[in-house]
């Protein structure tokens, strides 16, 4: 039996998504994250190694990285769904969603929640000004415009598509997913982009979301 090592509020929730779009049997084992640190348990390292989540165990394999795991899925139980016709110009774009999610879009992300946690977090009061002056410049002259430049670039591109990648859900779509939930959620996004907050809207409705979520439990991106 395929077994998903299930993180609370991580990414793992969408290959739980990936499994309900595929009709794949599976069981959860669920992981919470320390109280204080927010990280994930020592106990996922006994899975793998890094000790992240998303990871899965499915017979002898052990499958860490969420692109993996969602290639993996599509390969194995798909039998074509999720994933375009192999050398069509879907299947170019599929790819590089698939690699621009973690590559591209959540570097910036993840950059910007460690600067307003510095900006934020307890100090000295001597240092705090200089702390709150070096998160504010970064944010400013590089993260913030990181951001803004990508997320121009995906609302482009759902302006006149209704997918990432052909004229129907993909593992590309999925892979895509986490950041942009988390994005508006937090009200990044805002009301300057439009098609991505319908798009969120748009997978979050789709009924094997709607079973991952009770499947996987509490999530702060829904």
């Amino acid at each position: 039996m395929l077994v998903v090592h299930h993180l609370e509020n991580s990414r793992s929730q969408r290959i739980l998504w990936a499994l309900e779009e595929l009709g794949v049997p599976y069981e959860v084992k669920r992981y919470e994250r320390d109280k204080e640190t927010s990280l994930a348990p020592e106990s996922l390292k006994k899975v793998h190694p890094l000790g992240k989540s998303p990871v899965i165990t499915d017979g002898d394999e052990t499958i860490a990285e969420s692109g993996a795991i969602i290639d993996y899925l599509v390969t194995t139980y798909g039998d074509g769904a999720l994933v375009p016709e192999i050398n069509s110009p879907a299947h170019r774009e599929y790819n590089y969603w698939m690699h621009y999610a973690e590559g591209s879009l959540m570097p910036p992300l993840v950059l910007k929640l460690v600067f307003d946690k510095v900006a934020t977090s307890p100090m000295p009061f001597f240092i705090r000004p200089i702390a709150k002056g070096i998160s504010k410049k970064v944010n400013e002259s590089y993260i913030g415009p990181s951001i803004k430049g990508n997320f121009d670039f995906i609302e482009s591109h759902l302006q006149n598509n209704g997918w990432f990648a052909g004229d129907k859900l993909s593992g590309a779509d999925i892979q895509m997913s986490f950041p942009l939930e988390a994005s508006v959620s937090s009200g990044a996004v805002g009301n300057n982009y439009p098609k991505i907050t319908a798009y969120v809207n748009s997978i979050q409705s789709r009924p094997a979301y709607k079973r991952a979520l009770e499947t996987g439990g509490p999530y702060d991106y829904i």
